[in-house]
């Protein structure tokens, strides 16, 4: 049932211990405004945000879904992928984004994509930044990636840093928060690539990055109860898949994020073909749970729990956007759930902490379908023994506290990170206005 916390940083700033070096205590007006800039989502997808990059090799696509594909004047290079041995000629050209200031400089960010990658193509992003004493950062990848896997295995990239700043799987953090370093800005890069001599092309139509500065805290606030509503979201459980395809993050006892995707995928009317899971064993059910986890896993991480592959693949579905963001309360979540839309969300807790789990987890992800008239959360939790166990009714404050806190106690008494709000979204390519407001009152388009 462990997601993604037990192998890599799980995203948590120390602000906190920062702003406890020295000076005045901040007003209550100013820490409100503070609060409020603790993440800055930022996306380029509209014809106006794509014009303002850079192009080299590729041309802008307009239309209902505008963004960058492969044009003339492209390049040749070549790539050996380090999880086949195979070197390849390709082509490619790039989009490098303006740079963009978070509202407050961060300690942490994670970049999302979405895009088409057809057989013979690939992609890959990065990302660059000025840090908040004015040096410069290294370009940083943070993913090499198709939908498929016949031209390269998508794959996270270890071992990048500069001592000030490092890349955890799909995360990039400041090394040593409490020395006061932030991330001022950041550019964003897109290299697409195809078979040589081809017209084949990527198409990506989204691309941006949740950057963060949540203080550490063991504990958050309580929040009162707004909204009693739950949405009918498919039920999938993990665990019926125990055994099956192992080569994928030692089959489906790990999969709570696919499992997770798929369920919010098929909550928007969308699955894969008869032909999409044709490779999958005819005896096993819910055969779509293991197309998700062999297409959201990361070569490199050796697991379906990286978040940005999870949001890309649900936007090869279409009409479909997905998104890795934050959340900074329970009733941002609740804002959500009222225009209809679920979230996946990331949490890391002791067996005894959650009352009803029966479990307890380093990194675990679970579908927030709703809330109770006592204001409880209702979840479709993937790590059920069957389908129909798989909805579950949390109680509210105990499950507040284990997803927005940043730090947290392991059996063992150490201290460790908590998964402060992490969640991924998706939403269809035309959603209602609430759908849209809600949306944008996080700062997501």
């Amino acid at each position: 049932m462990t997601g993604t916390a037990s192998r890599r940083t799980v995203l948590s700033a120390a602000l906190a211990a920062a702003a406890g070096a020295g000076g005045a205590a901040p007003s209550a007006a100013q820490g409100a405004a503070a609060a409020a800039r603790t993440v800055d989502n930022h996306f380029w997808a509209t014809q106006g945000d794509w014009s303002r990059g850079a192009t080299a090799g590729v041309r802008l696509v307009t239309g209902t879904r505008p963004g960058v594909a492969i044009g003339s004047s492209v390049r040749r290079t070549t790539y050996r992928d380090p999880h086949t041995g195979r070197t390849s000629p390709w082509e490619c050209g790039s989009w490098t984004s303006p740079s963009h200031r978070p509202g407050a400089p961060a300690t942490e960010i994670v970049v999302s994509w979405n895009a088409h990658t057809p057989a013979g193509t690939w992609m890959q992003v990065e990302l660059t930044g000025i840090y908040s004493d004015g040096g410069a950062m290294p370009w940083y990848v943070m993913g090499r990636w198709a939908s498929g896997d016949g031209d390269i295995r998508r794959t996270s990239v270890d071992g990048q840093g500069d001592g000030r700043t490092s890349v955890s799987t799909d995360t990039l953090s400041v090394d040593a928060p409490a020395s006061g370093l932030r991330i001022a800005s950041y550019r964003l890069r897109l290299t697409v690539f195809r078979t040589p001599g081809t017209t084949r092309t990527p198409t990506v139509w989204r691309v941006g990055a949740m950057a963060s500065a949540v203080p550490d805290r063991f504990t958050v606030p309580a929040s009162a109860p707004g909204l009693v509503r739950e949405l009918k979201v498919p039920r999938y459980s993990q665990n019926i898949h125990i055994g099956r395809y192992p080569q994928y993050d030692n089959g489906g006892e790990a999969w709570c994020s696919p499992t997770s995707s798929q369920m919010i995928i098929e909550y928007w009317g969308r699955r894969p073909t008869a032909q999409d899971l044709a490779w999958v064993d005819p005896a096993y059910t819910d055969p779509q749970v293991c197309h998700a986890a062999r297409h959201t896993y990361d070569h490199q991480y050796e697991g379906c729990g990286n978040w940005p592959f999870n949001a890309a693949y649900a936007a090869t579905y279409r009409g479909m956007n997905g998104v890795v963001t934050r959340l900074q309360s329970l009733t941002e979540l609740e804002s959500l759930v009222r225009a209809g839309i679920p979230a996946i969300t990331s949490q890391s807790f002791l067996k005894g902490e959650l009352t009803g789990a029966g479990y307890g987890t380093a990194g675990h992800l679970m579908t927030v379908i709703g809330f109770t008239a006592a204001g409880d959360v209702i979840a479709n939790d993937p790590a059920s023994p069957s389908n129909p166990a798989v909805r579950r009714v949390y109680r509210r404050r105990e499950w507040e506290n284990i997803w927005l806190r940043t730090k947290r106690r392991n059996a063992a008494g150490k201290v460790v990170s908590g998964t402060g709000g992490v969640c991924c979204l998706y939403w269809p390519e035309s959603p209602t206005s609430a759908q849209r407001g809600a949306l944008a009152a996080l700062g997501v388009h």
